[in-house]
């Protein structure tokens, strides 16, 4: 009776166990919507704002020694804070083409270098930088048959400018010559090499850096070199092919204004006659 009691009593104990009892404990139900479901991931992406709108447009004024004055526009973005609009447009180099600058399409082939010295207003004040010649007219010059000769000399104008002035020219066909090819020795062109940087020198070393671009500009080196060298080995396509500006001088803001020569005499608006009546009322 004792053994039978006992496998009841555990059949019973298991029986019990295995049935799902109801949870008695206590819900409570969100009232009203979930707020944070309903506007999505917090920190989420913000609205994209065109960055343009804090940027400011600026007007570009080259050096007098060029017949036009406004290259064009750059933009930057406005001073906020301890960040200052003239200081992002300090340092900038500017490329244009000399046709632009001098209005002359037969100049289009060389690139004028103009970098911003100073920012007056909404003016930005450029001065010479360099220069350099579009790749096409460099390879339009360079032909089989004749002798290519290249030099660079470095040079300091007489306002404490260093330049490193590249000169390119190429050998051309005697009046009376048979010969196919118009080669010149290497003795011959370590003469015109010579020839060439004493020429450079001479001419860049006597003049201040706006007489120089004044020289650049309509190929007076070039030209002298052709005249000089013509007793060693006739010459054509003599060119000044870049201008390099090694070290330049502390900035000066008067030297600056004299390149820009009459940038200040604009006229900014025209001379008003105050009426009589006001005039009378203030002498009464």
């Amino acid at each position: 009776e004792n053994i039978e009691g006992a496998r009841m009593s555990y059949q019973s104990f298991f029986k019990n166990a295995a049935e799902p009892r109801p949870c008695t404990l206590p819900v409570k139900m969100a009232v009203g919507k979930n707020k944070r479901m309903s506007k999505g991931k917090k920190g989420g992406k913000k609205k994209a704002l065109d960055p343009f709108l804090k940027k400011d447009w600026y007007d570009i004024k080259a050096p007098s020694m060029f017949s036009v004055k406004q290259v064009g526009k750059t933009l930057v973005t406005r001073s906020q804070g301890t960040k200052i609009a003239s200081d992002g447009l300090k340092g900038r180099v500017f490329e244009c083409s000399l046709a632009d600058l001098n209005q002359d399409e037969d100049q289009a082939f060389r690139k004028m270098l103009l970098k911003c010295e100073d920012v007056q207003g909404k003016n930005v004040l450029t001065n010479f930088h360099g220069m350099d010649f579009t790749t096409d007219k460099l390879r339009s010059l360079v032909r089989k048959w004749f002798s290519l000769i290249e030099t660079f000399v470095d040079i300091k104008t007489t306002d404490q400018y260093m330049l490193r002035i590249f000169v390119i020219g190429f050998t051309k066909r005697r009046m009376d010559q048979a010969k196919r090819t118009c080669y010149a020795q290497s003795g011959q062109i370590r003469q015109i090499r010579k020839k060439m940087n004493e020429i450079v020198a001479r001419e860049s070393t006597t003049c201040d850096l706006k007489e120089l671009v004044l020289k650049f500009i309509p190929e007076v080196i070039g030209k002298e070199i052709e005249k000089v060298c013509a007793g060693i080995y006739p010459l054509q396509n003599v060119y000044i092919r870049k201008v390099k500006i090694l070290k330049a001088p502390k900035f000066d803001v008067t030297k600056l204004m004299e390149v820009h020569g009459d940038y200040g005499t604009e006229e900014v608006g025209a001379k008003v006659e105050r009426p009589v009546e006001e005039a009378t009322e203030e002498e009464a």
